[in-house]
């Protein structure tokens, strides 16, 4: 007899094909978001749930799952939105994304890079809205990337792939971590023990630190005050990264040149702030969204399911 899977969004087509296959699983073809309630009451009799980051399991939604279910999947790498105490205290145990979205996000922070410096997102909008009439000299002059101090504040995975892709645009790399990373990892970037000398060297500014308390509103004005003028700031890591008031005063004041931005604190929501400015870039978090990526993360995700069903240790386990 078949396990039961609850997967709470819908899934790209391969994914759903093999869970379908090795599962009885219950899907949601119109993408419907649903409640915590909805989610619990779905869950009765799975032995897995597998969730997005769009659903938030807190202490007393971990504490209300049905008792069948073994393993919680997330379909991500970041598990802000998991309670790990919680399952912990549980035994549930909990797997995630690693490894296989790292290209696709730093590619999508530097797409953020080129597009907030190059003013892209004023110029296609121009051009969208018929105001553009024709090649000027000083028309929408930007910052040219190459040769400027790229700094990357989280030099994880990401950040790491991001310092590669830069290399080839002649960028001098500045990280911010807690501790420096071996030679071999760090290669030819710098490593920063302090915010200010950090800061102070951050040409182009990108945000690819994980979430949490220890991160939340870290990019605030006091920070903000201690980039060059002249700055641009992406994030496509956690929206929780930013003070969204304190950018939206810089970007407004001119000290920070641009922003691109495809996270936001409390998303779908995002500060209207931002809307009002011409200086930022917005995407609507697409960091891994990417045909080989996503079907790469659906694999992973029920590769951990898998083996925890099957009394293995999986290689994703979070707890």
């Amino acid at each position: 007899m078949k396990k039961r899977l609850l997967i709470t969004r819908l899934l790209p087509p391969a994914i759903e094909a093999r869970a379908a296959r090795d599962y009885d699983a219950l899907l949601n073809p119109e993408d419907r978001p649903r409640s915590t309630a909805e989610i619990l009451r779905l869950a009765e009799g799975c032995d897995a749930v597998l969730c997005s980051p769009t659903d938030s399991f807190d202490a007393d939604a971990i504490d209300a799952l049905p008792a069948s279910v073994k393993v919680l999947g997330t379909f991500s790498v970041g598990y802000d939105h998991i309670d790990l105490d919680a399952t912990r205290a549980r035994g549930l145990e909990v797997v995630n994304t690693p490894d296989v979205l790292s290209v696709a996000t730093a590619e999508l922070a530097f797409l953020l890079i080129l597009a907030a410096a190059r003013r892209a997102g004023e110029g296609e909008r121009m051009v969208r809205a018929g105001r553009w009439s024709g090649w000027a000299p000083t028309q929408l002059l930007g910052t040219q990337v190459s040769g400027k101090r790229l700094g990357i504040f989280g030099m994880g995975r990401i950040g790491r792939e991001l310092a590669r892709m830069a290399r080839g645009f002649d960028l001098e790399v500045h990280y911010r971590d807690l501790t420096r990373l071996p030679p071999e990892l760090e290669g030819n970037a710098i490593w920063h023990g302090d915010d200010a000398g950090f800061l102070g060297e951050c040409d182009i500014l990108s945000l690819n630190a994980p979430g949490g308390a220890t991160t939340q509103h870290w990019l605030n004005a006091d920070r903000i005050a201690l980039l060059p003028p002249g700055a641009v700031v992406v994030n496509a890591a956690r929206g929780a990264l930013v003070d969204d008031g304190a950018l939206i005063a810089a970007l407004r004041s001119g000290h920070v040149a641009s922003a691109g931005l495809d996270v936001y604190e409390g998303e779908p929501a995002l500060n209207p702030g931002y809307l009002r400015l011409e200086n930022v870039v917005l995407l609507p978090h697409l960091g891994s969204n990417t045909t080989e990526t996503r079907d790469a993360m659906g694999n992973i995700v029920l590769d951990g399911i898998d083996a925890v069903l099957h009394g293995r240790r999986p290689a994703n386990r979070v707890t």
